[in-house]
């Protein structure tokens, strides 16, 4: 079962970098099953919404000198990430997957709920390109069961993201 909420009921910090910067967005709400296999999958089907316009958020892990190698990458969630791009992307020369605990520990949020918006400490952040063709997206908005919509354009703004061909 989705709803939807005004920005207020969220107050993650996420909403708050949001609000703060003036980005008109939605909060999406639905009920999480801690049993669902993936986390964006079920926020897609829960929200009604086609899984083009719902982005997960990863975090890899490069041999960036810069933030322990740490690059978030935000992906549609029925499309893979692409390692190699990513990696490309950020001028690396190899990406794996962070680290639960990792990403736990330097996001602020737990995975299911990691929101590329309002990190504890801000990574470089890459959106897959396919998201500029989309009028509105919808990322996590800080915690499991809780979606954001808003404009791509301010997504990259408020993140100070870049966009690559990163999915697959």
């Amino acid at each position: 079962m989705a709803k939807r909420a005004g920005a207020d009921t969220a107050g993650t910090p996420a909403t708050r970098v949001l609000r703060e910067a003036g980005v008109a967005f939605e909060v999406r709400t639905y009920e999480h099953n801690e049993s669902a296999p993936s986390y964006g999958l079920e926020a897609a089907e829960a929200l009604g919404e086609p899984t083009e316009i719902v982005f997960k958020t990863l975090v890899a892990q490069t041999d960036r000198s810069q933030d322990k190698g740490l690059v978030v990458a935000v992906v549609p969630v029925h499309r893979q990430l692409d390692l190699k791009a990513l990696a490309h992307a950020v001028g690396a020369k190899r990406a794996t997957l962070a680290e639960p605990q990792l990403v736990e520990r330097t996001t602020g949020y737990v995975l299911g709920g990691v929101s590329p918006i309002g990190q504890k400490r801000p990574l470089l952040t890459i959106v897959d390109g396919s998201a500029m063709s989309h009028e509105r997206v919808l990322v996590s908005g800080g915690r499991r069961g809780t979606d954001l919509e808003l404009s791509p354009a301010d997504l990259l703004r408020v993140t100070g993201a870049s966009t690559a061909p990163i999915a697959r």
